[in-house]
């Protein structure tokens, strides 16, 4: 997955079970919701996610909840729920808060004019998406966090893009693509030790079965997006030396502002906890935005020079709210503003009232009842792919979490596939397949709603081009419909 340090918790949270649930009360707030929805987009469009969306989902709740109470469940019981899965995003919540921070120094300081600097004249647009995929799939593999790629490369990869006359949708999807890819495979992604402890498997075999269908998913992946390279036509090419001239005149452009993202990255691959490496980074980019960028920081407040009220002002200014670099390249408007702290609320308020219903939904045992079905239709191997997946999708959508995605269905399925002699490698890289990477993929999800937020694209316009977070799911159908590499239990395992 996606995001560092997992809630190891989730690994031994009871599924709520509620027998006298019948499978059509169970669904009431699942269509409820997806009615209200999308009609609430229909109304609102791209404005639904500033508020309307995230009230409508307490209404869902409230849905759930007048189910749950028609079912005598308590509302303690569904409290205690919620409870827990608001818990369980605090990490997230406050990865956003400080990735909020974070933009605000790392624009202040000029590191991200830095990378969208060289990177312009490095990345020309006929490699440039796959070039995203292949950069984003690095450094997510050495981290194990999707979330800390786009929050670092992935952001400076949307403004390299943006100013190449790239649409914001491929940039965001060729980012996700990469990112989502070398979080599957990183044994240091929480996602990733998560399946196989939910399916009874082995970390390093179910990293070695993923590779059957992850390779390739992402092959394709990177011929589609350099088959549209090819075929790209930009505005920003002809214009680079026009962009290039306006950075320089806003930024004191260097070489060193680069050392302040690699030590971010050091620190994770030396598995920092993200929250203190966010922390550093944010901290050394308000310094060299002392020492690189003085009349910046000291403009902030209007000062006429940077003194040390001015610059504690004016880096605190950065990191909590809305700051933007006047240039005088209108296309550099955007790219150069950050909004600190201050802006990330949007969506941790979505995230929050996406815990409500997905809390309600498992408090009335609405969730296990879902599953349950989807078990029961399971007749074959490929029925039995095919629940697993639904059932994975289906909590994404409801539960809007992806830890819910893999640890309901693993608990649900996993006694089936031992009972069909499949090993726990078939379940685990079907979670990863259809629960870790579809998760960015829904709008009210809480990694829908991180990167949507983070990288400043909603999910509607990368949707499409997150071509491997789509497409994995029906690789690993495909490879089960046809049988292909269906690892099988050894006698011995069976026996035991």
């Amino acid at each position: 997955m996606a995001k560092k340090n997992p809630n190891k918790h989730r690994q031994n949270e009871n599924i709520v079970e509620n027998k006298e649930l019948s499978i059509w009360e169970a669904l009431i707030p699942v269509i409820v919701l997806v009615v209200m929805l999308a009609y609430n987009v229909y109304v609102f469009g791209d404005d639904a996610l500033s508020g309307s969306n995230q009230f409508v989902l307490l209404l869902g709740g409230a849905v759930a909840s007048i189910v749950g109470f028609s079912n005598k469940v308590s509302y303690k019981t569904m409290i205690a729920e919620v409870a827990e899965n608001v818990k369980s995003t605090t990490g997230a919540l406050l990865i956003l808060l400080m990735v909020g921070a974070l933009a605000g120094t790392w624009l202040i300081s000029g590191i991200i004019p830095a990378m969208i600097y060289y990177g312009l004249q490095i990345l020309n647009p006929t490699i440039f998406l796959a070039a995203c995929v292949i950069i984003c799939a690095i450094i997510s593999i050495a981290t194990g966090s999707s979330w800390t790629t786009s929050a670092t490369v992935g952001i400076a990869l949307i403004g390299i893009g943006d100013a190449l006359g790239i649409s914001l949708g491929m940039t965001a999807g060729a980012v996700l693509s990469g990112a989502y890819f070398g979080d599957k495979l990183s044994p240091l992604s929480d996602t990733t030790n998560l399946a196989p402890a939910m399916a009874g498997g082995e970390l390093f075999s179910h990293i070695k079965y993923m590779t059957i269908t992850t390779i390739p998913t992402i092959l394709i992946t990177l011929t589609v997006f350099i088959v549209i390279g090819l075929n790209l036509e930009t505005s920003g090419t002809a214009d680079i030396d026009g962009i290039l001239k306006s950075i320089e005149a806003s930024f004191n452009i260097s070489g060193w502002l680069f050392i302040v993202p690699l030590i971010v990255i050091f620190l994770i691959i030396k598995k920092t906890p993200p929250l203190a490496a966010l922390l550093i980074g944010t901290l050394l980019g308000g310094a060299f935005a002392l020492f690189f960028q003085p009349d910046i920081v000291a403009g902030i407040t209007n000062a006429k020079e940077l003194t040390f009220e001015s610059g504690y002002k004016g880096i605190l200014k950065a990191i909590t709210v809305n700051t933007t670099i006047p240039t005088d390249n209108e296309a550099l408007s955007d790219l150069f503003t950050a909004k600190g702290m201050a802006g990330m609320l949007g969506t941790i308020w979505l995230i929050v009232c996406a815990m409500v219903f997905g809390g309600i939904m498992d408090g009335i045992g609405a969730l296990a009842r879902i599953s349950a079905s989807l078990l029961s239709m399971a007749k074959t191997t490929f029925g039995l792919f095919s629940s697993t997946v639904a059932s994975c999708l289906a909590l994404n959508v409801t539960a809007s979490d992806q830890y819910l995605a893999i640890v309901v269905p693993g608990k649900m399925f996993a006694k089936a596939y031992a009972d069909r002699g499949l090993a726990p490698e078939n379940l685990s890289r079907t979670l990863e397949d259809s629960g870790t990477v579809t998760s960015v993929l829904i709008p009210w999800n809480t990694c829908g709603a991180y990167h949507s937020g983070v990288l400043g694209v909603s999910v509607s316009d990368y949707f499409i081009f997150a071509i491997f977070n789509w497409l994995s799911p029906i690789m690993t159908l495909i490879f089960a419909g046809l049988g292909i590499k269906i690892k099988q239990l050894t006698s011995k395992a069976s026996e035991a």
